[in-house]
């Protein structure tokens, strides 16, 4: 597989991005992009969790929904579901309908709301790697880092679940703590 993928429109991209239009736009406009903020991280930790064992295009063209059914995941709003709204989101084929994962997701929420505004932006971002070389081919990304370990790590003590290093990683990525677009990517180029 080439690490890059000359769209229709001429533009060099990651070749993970390939010929699906809102991979594309994810590709241009979100991964690799600076995310700050609680509620879009806790958005962001909570999609990946749900992404695990599954293809990320998934779990994007399911965002809708989710944003949808997790109330925009406001942590206060989700933290306060109970069983009902399981079994009410466990019937949501619009969504991955995986029990635990939803459970981990409500139980995630409770912890960041017992904690200080802007608290859960600052303790994901101080894992940023201070210095990140981007890739020169998609063979040269990691699945896990020392960082992404030691976040997960960190994430597992203070109770959170589906935060694993390798989701953890992910996360790191598609919120721009690390660049990991290839070589000739119109977006390492630009970065």
């Amino acid at each position: 597989m080439s690490d890059l993928l000359i769209g229709v429109d001429g533009t060099a991209r990651c070749a993970w991005a390939g010929a699906d239009a809102e991979y594309q736009r994810y590709h241009d406009e979100e991964w690799g992009t600076a995310l700050r903020g609680d509620r879009r991280l806790f958005e962001k930790m909570s999609l990946e969790g749900f992404q695990a064992g599954l293809a990320w295009i998934t779990i994007l063209r399911k965002r809708p929904r989710f944003r949808e059914v997790f109330l925009d995941f406001d942590p206060a709003e989700v933290a306060a579901f109970g069983s009902d709204d399981i079994e009410r989101l466990m019937q949501d084929a619009g969504i991955v309908r995986n029990r635990a994962k939803i459970e981990a997701v409500i139980g995630n929420a409770a912890l960041v709301t017992r904690m200080g505004e802007g608290e859960l932006d600052a303790l994901l971002w101080s894992f940023a790697p201070a210095e990140h070389t981007p890739p020169a081919t998609f063979a040269e990304v990691p699945a896990v880092t020392p960082e992404s370990t030691a976040m997960s790590k960190e994430l597992r003590r203070r109770g959170f679940r589906f935060v694993g290093p390798t989701t953890m990683y992910a996360l790191m990525q598609s919120s721009g703590m690390v660049d990991d677009h290839v070589a000739g990517c119109w977006r390492a180029a630009a970065s």
